[in-house]
């Protein structure tokens, strides 16, 4: 029987989405949290010095998506043939585009320009790609984003919506295929349970 260990910090960030998988395939796996004053010394041992690190079987793999690529692999949510693979990774990748938008106006440190990169996201960065993820829920009949089932598509959107869920409420208010998709994801039996207990974060 595999072993799985998943070392981050204490936050959802990079990490939950592996978490997601772990949860949706009802998989144990051993998850360390580090603080900021032990990652100094951590670093020295990871294999490019950065988090998250998946351990199986006491063999590390690095790269945040590479990892949830590999559990949707093994657990059975990453599509029924090559083509659906291939739909879930361009969910994965239109994921990360938003991600690399958000993470603009976050690290910025200059008011002005944070609040100038704030309001360009509400006013297009979110309606664009957001748009995008509605109309590829509905081309594939509502539900799901590939085929018909839960897969690492689903997931990453899931993931992608917590933070800014939490800063624009209202953020899906006019998007019903994207707010019905969260709702059948987060009620997914395991899904759910694993909700309940998450441990609370900002990030």
């Amino acid at each position: 029987m595999r072993t799985y260990r998943l070392t981050y910090f204490n936050a959802r960030g990079k990490a939950e989405l592996a978490r997601l998988v772990f949860a949706a395939a009802g998989e144990k796996f051993e998850d360390t949290r580090i603080t900021k004053e032990e990652w100094p010394e951590i670093k020295k041992t990871m294999p490019f010095g950065q988090l998250p690190v998946l351990e199986v079987d006491g063999k590390p793999l690095a790269q945040s998506y590479a990892i949830a690529r590999y559990l949707a692999r093994e657990f059975g949510f990453a599509g029924s043939s090559n083509w659906e693979s291939a739909q879930i990774d361009q969910v994965v990748d239109l994921v990360e585009d938003v991600k690399k938008e958000t993470v603009k106006a976050g690290h910025e440190k200059d008011a002005d320009k944070k609040k100038e990169l704030e309001q360009k996201l509400q006013d297009e960065v979110f309606p664009k790609f957001i748009g995008f993820f509605e109309k590829l829920l509905k081309d594939n009949g509502g539900q799901y984003f590939v085929g018909s089932s839960l897969s690492l598509a689903d997931l990453a959107v899931l993931a992608l919506f917590d933070n800014p869920l939490q800063k624009y409420p209202s953020l899906l208010d006019k998007w019903p295929a994207l707010q019905d998709h969260r709702k059948l994801v987060q009620s997914s039996p395991k899904i759910a349970d694993y909700l309940k207990t998450r441990e609370h974060t900002d990030m």
